[in-house]
């Protein structure tokens, strides 16, 4: 059975870091591909960054990048996101999603190519 479980969401003041994890568990992780989600309240799910499961390739929609940085950690079967700068219009709950259907070297801001998700954190950045 495969889990995620996303944690490290919080409030934070406009211009502050977080670090958000997602443990995965039922499968090998170096497997799969990773994405990263939010959704606001009223908006759609939008995806943040992803990475492939080679950790060779990874994205960022343009609005996080130079803040934003995905990482994985294989051996402890986590997924990472430190999110710096952050500004109140990241605030949503955030996701993390994987899929074993990809190539190695690829990933997707796509949801649909997603298999499984976690529950989400909250994030929050307000002063």
């Amino acid at each position: 059975q495969v889990q995620l479980v996303e944690s490290g969401g919080g409030l934070v003041q406009p211009g502050g870091s977080l670090r958000l994890s997602c443990v995965v568990s039922g499968f090998t992780l170096d497997y799969y591909a990773i994405g990263w989600f939010r959704q606001a309240p009223g908006k759609e799910r939008e995806g943040v960054s992803c990475i492939s499961s080679s950790g060779g390739t990874t994205d960022y929609r343009d609005s996080m990048k130079g803040r934003f940085i995905i990482s994985r950690d294989n051996a402890k079967n986590t997924v990472y996101l430190q999110m710096n700068s952050l500004k109140p219009e990241d605030t949503a709950v955030y996701y993390c999603a994987t899929t074993d259907s990809a190539p190695d070297y690829y990933c997707s801001h796509e949801p649909s190519f997603y298999d499984n998700w976690g529950q989400g954190t909250q994030v929050t950045v307000s002063s």
